[in-house]
């Protein structure tokens, strides 16, 4: 009989990252940005899953769970890494982490096989790679035997953003540390004095257990949880690696998180719950004074990234995305600039980006969801220029990818070939543009573009008409399953 433990890692991928306006948006989130490297959190989250593997850990492609409307995002990003998800499970709304975490287990229990899940955000960084594999690799083996594993945060500041975990300290024979209690987000003076006591830890939101485990806590302590979500993933549709659990029976779900439903109520119970110390340099990334803390630094304590030029000041973060932003005699101040929006915060109230973002959502303003440039799984566009009655934009459309067969009741458009070559259906013609050629689609006209080559195709397209707006589309055929 094989000791090797079957490990399913879990991504959990469905945030909104609010706190990192303008930056974050709803369609582009920020566990698919680069904030430091060369790679978006998500991406980063898959591959220190998969380093976990060892003589006697199997890891298996990781489980995404995630947002309908970022499933090509997430594919797309996980290509650039050449790692290949074992299933993408969609929700059709949120419903928080408990019927997420749900879904994973009962997907990973569909082949008879009881393997450990390794579940984290999508949405942290660690910077010390091998302390991150040593300590996972650690709690999949002590998870094995059915307990539950969390990964606490050793503190190195009185933090008032985070729930805490206490713990002491195992009887002999035992491993990790047993877990007493989950406290909310402190006061100042309570962070410190949690800081001064050793046995508190932040929560870190990541855990490992089996898949059985997890169902087995669940239905002790939030049966209605499991029921309704068993009910969702019966009606489940499959699409290649896309599951869909029923729409329906899905919003029906209560919405819980993992701690609220489970985690909180196993102290005292007869389900062992215990904790390593993870000292991996991690950050949850969850505001901009966040971003501050693990950014390099000059020698007044400013970081910047892109274009940026600050003078005479110190502590500030600078984040420019697409033109010049100087800054003069600041200190504790983030300014975050985007092609259309500009954030200017004091750097202790960055938690509260979030009532911006809830503002511009309940005045249904397009900035709080799209960036100007906006990602499609066939490339992306970029808003370039907008007047009465018309716009301009930029678009690119990757390699062997086709738009889909479409109309438009109150617009024609303008298509300029900038470079590559798009192959243009309008309306029963077919024809070819290559560099500096153009065509005219009437209003009413049906009509695609395609790239048929291998090389980005990039055009600029010229709308005119009454109204402009991304819902004046009637689609007919489209390789994505749009509607």
């Amino acid at each position: 009989m094989s000791n090797k433990i079957q490990v399913q890692p879990v991504i959990m991928a469905g945030g909104s990252g609010t706190r990192l306006w303008p930056l974050s948006r709803a369609a582009y989130p920020k566990q698919f940005l680069i904030l430091s490297g060369n790679t978006s959190l998500f991406q980063q989250a898959a591959q220190r899953l998969a380093a976990l593997a060892s003589d006697d850990l199997v890891i298996a492609g990781p489980d995404i769970v995630g947002n309908e409307e970022h499933r090509f995002l997430i594919l797309d990003q996980l290509r650039e890494t050449r790692l290949d998800p074992r299933s993408v499970l969609l929700e059709p709304m949120g419903r928080n982490t408990a019927p997420a975490l749900t879904l994973a287990a009962l997907n990973a229990l569909q082949d008879g096989q009881d393997p450990v899940l390794v579940v984290t955000p999508a949405d942290q960084t660690v910077t010390l790679a091998e302390a991150f594999t040593a300590c996972l690799q650690q709690a999949i083996r002590q998870a094995a035997d059915g307990s539950i594993v969390i990964l606490g945060i050793t503190p190195d500041r009185p933090e008032t953003g985070f729930g805490y975990i206490r713990s002491k300290a195992a009887e002999a024979g035992q491993q990790g540390m047993l877990v007493e209690q989950f406290v909310e987000k402190p006061d100042a003076d309570t962070a410190q004095r949690y800081l001064e006591a050793g046995n508190y830890f932040w929560n870190s939101g990541m855990f490992v257990l089996r898949a059985s485990t997890w169902l087995t806590a669940l239905e002790r302590f939030r049966p209605d949880i499991l029921a309704a979500t068993r009910s969702a993933w019966a009606q489940r549709q499959t699409d290649s690696k896309f599951v869909r659990p029923g729409k329906a029976e899905f919003a029906a779900i209560p919405s819980e998180s993992v701690d609220y439903a489970v985690m909180e109520r196993c102290p005292g119970s007869d389900i062992t719950l215990r904790m390593l110390a993870l000292d991996a340099g991690w950050s949850d990334l969850g505001a901009w004074e966040a971003v501050w803390q693990v950014a390099d630094k000059d020698s007044a304590g400013n970081a910047s990234q892109g274009d940026a030029i600050i003078s005479d000041s110190r502590n500030t973060l600078v984040h420019a995305t697409s033109r010049l932003v100087s800054v003069v005699g600041l200190s504790d101040v983030v300014v975050v600039e985007t092609a259309d929006a500009v954030l200017v915060s004091d750097r202790a109230r960055s938690q509260d980006v979030k009532k911006i973002v809830a503002r511009l959502d309940a005045e249904k303003r397009g900035e709080q969801t799209l960036h100007r440039k906006v990602h499609r799984p066939w490339g992306w566009y970029d808003s370039i220029d907008s007047g009465e009655r018309f716009q301009v934009k930029r678009i690119m459309v990757k390699p062997g990818a086709t738009l889909s067969l479409q109309m438009h009741h109150h617009r024609a458009e303008h298509w300029i070939v900038v470079s590559g070559t798009a192959e243009v259906t309008n309306g029963d013609k077919v024809i070819l543009l290559t560099e500096n050629q153009s065509t005219y689609i009437p209003l009413g006209e049906t009509h695609r573009l395609a790239n048929p080559g291998k090389v980005p195709l990039e055009i600029i397209e010229v709308q005119s008409g009454s109204y402009l707006g991304e819902d004046d589309i009637v689609r007919f055929e489209d390789s994505y399953g749009r509607r």
